[in-house]
């Protein structure tokens, strides 16, 4: 079962509405008990193809069903406005080809989610909303955000998956994050490229093997994936759902 509603965030986008979606599991509504939490990214391509960008979405609530998940997913849809998803969805000022430079407002977004939403969530589902129970998802962007969150609020995310993450747009800030993160060695990511994908964004390369060497001496657990026939779309991420959703338990 998927709710959705619309929500405001002044801070980012002012009086514009944006839809949450909340995917509930087959017995919310006959079982009292509390479920982990998955916070997803770019929302409005997580469960309906007829709300995707593109047309296909991740498919996620047909698999959670399929494999009677006892968890909950909420998924925020992102700002559609010019470039405004790619200044959200990034916790630091970067270059974007053919584009400029963009202010990245991750920080604002993920203090959102945090102070806002996740309080809101807690108040009105039966979550686990301990740091154990919470989890962070997203592709590109979004994957980009996901390692972002788990790293910088990792008192509130203990695992992360990062599909097809932006890592290359600005490496070294990225491994800043991650050499500066307060992370818990008990935190767990994933991270899944598919290998078509790769010679498109030449840096990746080297950016996912840094970020990964990195986590690693960090002592964090973390999967590093490199997918077969993999290219950079929601067919091609919704192929990895079961790989994430074994690697972080949930």
């Amino acid at each position: 079962m998927v709710k959705q509603w619309k929500v405001k965030i002044p801070q980012l986008s002012g009086e514009a509405e944006r839809l949450v979606y909340i995917y509930l599991p087959g017995d919310y509504e006959t079982v009292q008990k509390r479920y982990p939490v998955l916070y997803m990214f770019d929302g409005h391509n997580v469960f309906y193809d007829t709300h995707a960008t593109y047309g296909k979405s991740w498919g996620m609530s047909e698999y959670l069903d399929a494999e009677k998940k006892e968890l909950i997913v909420v998924a925020v849809e992102c700002n559609h406005e010019g470039n405004k998803r790619l200044e959200e969805y990034s916790p630091v000022d970067f270059e974007f080809p053919d584009i400029g430079l963009l202010k990245g407002t991750g920080k604002i977004y993920m203090d959102w989610l945090t102070d806002t939403l996740k309080p809101y969530i807690d108040a009105n589902f039966r979550t686990l909303p301990d740091r154990e129970h919470t989890s962070l998802a997203g592709a590109a962007m979004g994957g980009l955000m996901a390692l972002y969150g788990v790293c910088d609020y990792n008192h509130i995310f203990q695992k992360a998956a990062c599909i097809s993450p932006s890592f290359w747009m600005s490496k070294k800030k990225v491994l800043d994050i991650v050499e500066g993160a307060s992370i818990g060695t008990d935190s767990t990511i994933y991270i899944g490229y598919g290998s078509v994908e790769l010679p498109d964004y030449a840096p990746s390369s080297e950016a996912l093997i840094s970020v990964a060497r990195l986590l690693l001496t960090r002592r964090v657990n973390v999967a590093l994936k490199i997918i077969p026939g993999g290219a950079h779309n929601e067919s091609s991420w919704e192929k990895q759902i079961p790989l994430f959703m074994d690697y972080l338990g949930l």
